[in-house]
C-alpha cells in the first residue's frame, strides 16, 4: 500500500531540516507532498533543496490538505503537521490498521516534546480529549483515500477542520487509535501554557455549543 504523506506548511523554514530527517527514518512505500499556503520565508526553497515535492494551495490547513490529497497518488493519505515526528514503523502500522474492512481511518497516540510541565500536562490531557470525541491534526490522522473522497475531504473551515473531518469519517467506518506515539512540538504553549490552554478550552466549548468556526477564528489569536 502506497501511503501519501501530506504536510501543510506556511513559513516553516526552520522546521524543514528536522522534518526531512524524520521522514528519512520511515520504512516502507510512501510519497511526500508538501502543500504550501503562500510562505514568505525560505520554506519552498529549502523543501525543494531537500527533494520534497511542493504543491501551491490557498492558505488554510483544510484547503492545503485537500490540494495535497488531490496531487497525491497513494491509496492511503496521512496528514502530518510539520512539527510532528512519526514512529519509524508508522507506515507498516497504518497499512496493518487499514487492512480491517470496517476501518476507514485512524490516528496515533500523541506525546508533546520536551520536559516542561506544560508538555507533560498536554501529553496526559490528550487521551482525555479523545474520549470526548476530539481528534486534532497533531496526532497524524490517516485515512483511506476512498473514505476521504466519500466524505468530501476537509471542509473549508478556519478552525477545527480536523475535528470536523473526524466526525464525518466516523460515520463511514471505524476510526482507530494506534497505541504507538507520534511526537509533536509544544511550541504554541511555550511560556504561556495556562493562558493558551484556557483560551483553547473556551474555543472548544463554544464549538461544542454550535458556534460557527468562522466566528471562533476571529477569537483565535495564535498564528497558525
Amino acid at each position: 500500500m502506497l501511503v501519501s504523506i501530506i504536510i501543510p506548511v506556511l513559513n516553516e523554514a526552520r522546521l524543514i531540516p528536522t522534518l526531512t530527517a524524520s521522514l528519512d527514518l520511515l520504512s516502507g512505500p510512501f510519497e511526500i507532498v508538501l502543500a504550501d499556503g503562500g510562505s514568505t520565508d525560505d520554506t519552498v526553497a529549502l523543501a525543494q533543496s531537500c527533494g520534497l515535492p511542493i504543491v501551491v494551495a490557498p492558505r488554510g490547513r483544510g484547503a492545503q490538505m485537500n490540494a495535497g490529497a488531490a496531487a497525491a497518488k497513494g491509496d492511503a493519505l496521512l496528514f502530518l503537521h510539520a512539527d510532528t515526528c512519526l514512529p519509524e514503523n508508522a507506515l507498516a502500522l497504518i497499512e496493518d490498521a487499514l487492512q480491517a474492512p470496517e476501518v476507514g481511518g485512524g490516528n496515533f497516540n500523541l506525546r508533546f516534546a520536551g520536559d516542561s510541565w506544560g508538555a507533560t500536562a498536554l501529553t496526559r490531557i490528550y487521551p482525555l480529549l479523545r474520549r470526548l470525541g476530539l481528534v486534532y491534526g497533531d496526532s497524524a490522522i490517516f485515512v483511506l483515500r476512498s473514505a476521504f473522497e466519500t466524505v468530501g475531504g476537509y471542509r473549508d473551515l478556519p478552525l477545527f477542520e480536523d475535528c470536523d473531518l473526524y466526525q464525518r469519517l466516523r460515520r463511514q467506518g471505524r476510526f482507530v487509535r494506534l497505541s504507538e506515539y507520534a511526537t509533536t512540538s509544544a511550541r504554541r504553549f511555550e511560556g504561556r501554557f495556562l493562558r493558551t490552554f484556557a483560551h483553547w478550552v473556551m474555543l472548544q466549548l463554544l464549538y461544542w455549543l454550535g458556534v460557527a468556526p468562522q466566528r471562533l477564528a476571529q477569537m483565535y489569536r495564535i498564528v497558525r
